[in-house]
């Protein structure tokens, strides 16, 4: 269903609003790449440094003052924080990819450095896209419970301590794993079949480029519009472990280290009435059961032109 917001017609919007998440990236000069960008993209562009919880007011804000595009400067949670102000309107995304990892924009091959991506959408090539949703949540890249809410919550601090790195992703990975001790008891429904699963782990893909960056399978599920929902076994500390490991090496096992369910739509019924989801890197208490739908037409982002290669 389409916003209130976004009443007015495509044709009377102009300007772009950049929202930049001040707790986004990984060093001062991301500062200096930003005002690149910002010369690429021209006078028609004003920047807005916001925190974290203000980022989706913000982008309802640039709806309601008429931009034709709103621009997510920051890694997938400010990216997710500004589509799902723009789902339904007649906005376009742009993205300045300024997080750890940036897996949906490196999935639309957008540049990972702001001047790169600024020249993309200054391009003006857009395409309308499908995307996923928890109890009406969008997400863009994955939605999960069990241990990666834990592991988020665990990055937190370990972020504090040592600044926004993957390889201090990786190792509170590793640190939640060895403590994780609360495998989830869960019912899958799919097609209006249930199965049983005892599992520390169910983990719903949206993004075949993070799938195929851990060798894992399941991006022809994404491809066909659906998701690839992985449920791991209940191993123990030291099977999680193995798995995090085999996940480094990009040799996990289907059949074995997981299991993989194919569908459009599908419920998670849990023991617990609420239970903690993450949804592309940021934590969200949500009432059970928990039904995954698709979006479809979600909105339009600027993506590089097909075989342009001048944003490389």
């Amino acid at each position: 269903m389409s916003d209130p917001i976004a009443a007015r017609p495509a044709q009377d919007r102009a300007g772009i609003r950049v929202i930049c998440n001040d707790h986004s990236g990984r060093n001062s000069r991301e500062a200096e790449a930003i005002d690149l960008a910002m010369k690429v993209l021209g006078p028609q562009a004003e920047l807005c440094h916001v925190k974290g919880s203000d980022i989706t007011e913000t982008a309802r804000a640039a709806v309601r003052d008429g931009y034709a595009t709103v621009v997510a400067a920051g890694g997938d949670g400010t990216i997710m924080a500004v589509a799902s102000a723009l789902n339904g309107t007649d906005c376009t995304l742009g993205m300045l990819p300024l997080g750890t990892f940036n897996f949906f924009a490196r999935g639309y091959d957008i540049p990972e450095d702001p001047e790169g991506a600024a020249r993309v959408i200054a391009a003006g090539h857009a395409q309308t896209i499908d995307l996923g949703a928890v109890n009406g949540r969008l997400f863009l890249n994955n939605a999960s419970i069990g241990v990666y809410p834990a592991i988020l919550k665990e990055r937190e601090t370990v972020y504090r301590r040592w600044g926004r790195r993957r390889i201090a992703a990786h190792w509170s990975v590793l640190k939640t794993f060895w403590r994780f001790r609360r495998p989830l008891k869960v019912e899958i429904e799919v097609e209006g079949q249930r199965r049983r699963f005892r599992t520390p782990l169910v983990f719903a893909a949206r993004s075949a480029f993070q799938l195929e960056h851990f060798g894992l399978q399941g991006a022809d599920c994404i491809r066909d519009g659906g998701f690839s929902v992985f449920v791991t076994p209940d191993v123990g500390r030291l099977g999680l472990l193995s798995d995090a490991l085999r996940l480094a090496v990009k040799q996990m096992r289907l059949g074995e280290d997981f299991e993989l369910i194919c569908a459009d739509r599908l419920v998670i019924h849990t023991k617990r009435k609420r239970q903690l989801v993450a949804c592309d890197g940021e934590k969200f208490l949500m009432d059970g059961p928990l039904e995954f739908t698709m979006v479809r037409d979600a909105f339009r982002i600027f993506t590089p032109p097909p075989g342009d290669e001048a944003a490389a």
